[in-house]
């Protein structure tokens, strides 16, 4: 398939000379993903940045994050990445697939990082998924003509290294230090200021370790906070469980159709949600919290169904850490405001990585780190802790890491199709294996949820404070 025509065009009038690069295939013969190609090959990329006075190109590398505030800083202006919706306008008006990563496309003021000109040859995206553009660092300097240069990226790849053995508690401190005039005390609770869990939140945590812990203690504990006990029967008739006849009671719920693990695991869910305020802002094509928090759930409740029965892992512990998985956010939300905020503008100009590389960026410790000490301190489950910690390692090992890993795979397939922030990258067949889970068992579950998008978006809204 040849370049978008408009593409052509522009190489052609500018006499610049360039080769095509077909995107390889995958080991199922389907082209692999395009934010996984041009990462891997370090292609060049663009990002459409805009404000009232219009938009602004701006070319990076694939492996790098774009920092707006220097683009914002160096053109006096408050760009912000251009919306999901308008990105898809503007490719459909010019027959990209994605913005081509050249200079002045569709006659665009550009700015381009500076670290591309230290290369001797270049590949960009070429607007069209099939093939990237291949041209000598001479001929791309051409295009620069009435283009800006500057350092305006940082590499993503240190950003991204795994952590796993870091000093969480020192991490955690060292962002407190750096960014509040906290002084820093003994516990991570008092240190962060967050406001202390819930009775009922304490209550259901201490349910969930009590071995002799039936229905009806679990009921009276949901049935003394009104809230609670709404957003279950809420959950209960949702068309999504088709519940056959009406939802009476937390005890008709539990018994009749969720179970005792699930109503335990969301009512404990619900509870630490509670404790923190929902953050105001969310970059743009990111899910609300309840939003990623119920289509997670669901995914691992449908994931873990599909594994064989000697090999699953406790099914309430997976659905509880798939609830959670993303709390985090709240804590950075909450502790950190002015830096979530600028963590959302560059979450949405750089939606070619994942968020925790952007916080370790900004403030030298992830969600995830905080959020699994929280967990850790509240005296929530091992399983529970290691599945947040590690959701963004797949190849993590020992006691319980299967949780993190059947995170990391539904992040990942419904990142696939479209729902939640971040790169659209291949799975590798060995993190299946691994989970005894068959690759098409796991994408049949991802398309069901798909198909119950209007049931769980009905549940997110019932959840939600808001």
């Amino acid at each position: 398939m040849p370049v978008p025509t408009s593409v052509e065009s522009l190489l052609s009038s500018q006499n610049i000379r360039y080769g095509l690069t077909a995107t390889p295939m995958d080991a199922d013969d389907q082209l692999i993903w395009h934010d996984q190609h041009l990462r891997s090959v370090g292609a060049a990329k663009s990002i459409l940045l805009q404000d009232e006075i219009g938009r602004v190109q701006v070319v990076i590398a694939a492996n790098t994050l774009l920092d707006v505030g220097t683009v914002n800083r160096q053109l006096n202006r408050e760009l912000k990445a251009a919306s999901a919706e308008e990105l898809k306008q503007f490719c459909d008006a010019n027959q990209f697939q994605s913005v081509p990563a050249l200079p002045q496309v569709a006659g665009l003021l550009t700015l381009v990082d500076q670290a591309l000109l230290d290369r001797n040859e270049l590949l960009l995206d070429s607007g069209d998924d099939e093939q990237l553009i291949h041209v000598q660092s001479a001929d791309f300097q051409q295009m620069l003509k009435d283009a800006i240069v500057s350092e305006i990226a940082t590499p993503l790849a240190p950003l991204e290294a795994d952590n796993s053995q870091a000093d969480d508690i020192a991490d955690i401190n060292n962002a407190i230090q750096s960014f509040t005039q906290l002084r820093i005390q003994q516990r991570l609770e008092e240190t962060l200021e967050l406001p202390p869990l819930s009775d009922t939140a304490q209550r259901i945590i201490k349910l969930r370790v009590d071995p002799n812990a039936d229905i009806s203690d679990l009921a009276q504990i949901v049935e003394t906070d009104p809230s609670l006990a709404a957003q279950v029967v809420s959950w209960a008739a949702s068309p999504y469980y088709s519940a056959p006849g009406k939802i009476k009671s937390i005890h008709d719920a539990i018994v009749r159709v969720l179970g005792f693990d699930m109503v335990l695991n969301l009512a404990l869910g619900l509870a630490l949600g509670k404790t923190i305020s929902l953050p105001k802002d969310s970059p743009n094509g990111e899910l609300a919290y309840w939003q990623q928090s119920v289509y997670m759930a669901a995914t691992i409740e449908g994931l873990v169904t599909a594994i064989p029965r000697d090999y699953r892992p406790s099914f309430g512990m997976a659905y509880l850490t798939g609830l959670l998985h993303n709390f985090g956010m709240l804590i950075m939300a909450e502790v950190f405001p002015p830096h979530y905020q600028q963590y959302c503008r560059l979450s949405e100009a750089n939606p070619h990585t994942v968020p925790q590389a952007i916080e370790r960026h900004i403030l030298g410790v992830t969600r995830d780190q905080i959020a699994s000490k929280l967990m850790e301190l509240w005296s929530m489950p091992e399983e529970v802790v290691v599945g947040i910690r590690h959701q963004q390692n797949p190849n993590i090992q020992g006691e319980h890491a299967i949780y993190a890993k059947l995170i990391y795979v539904a992040k990942g397939l419904l990142r696939q199709q479209g729902i939640g922030s971040g790169p659209k990258i291949a799975i590798p067949a060995a993190l299946f294996d691994e989970l005894h889970l068959k690759r098409d068992k796991a994408e049949a579950t991802v398309a069901n949820i798909i198909e119950s998008t209007d049931e769980l978006e009905h549940i997110a809204s019932a959840l939600s404070p808001g």
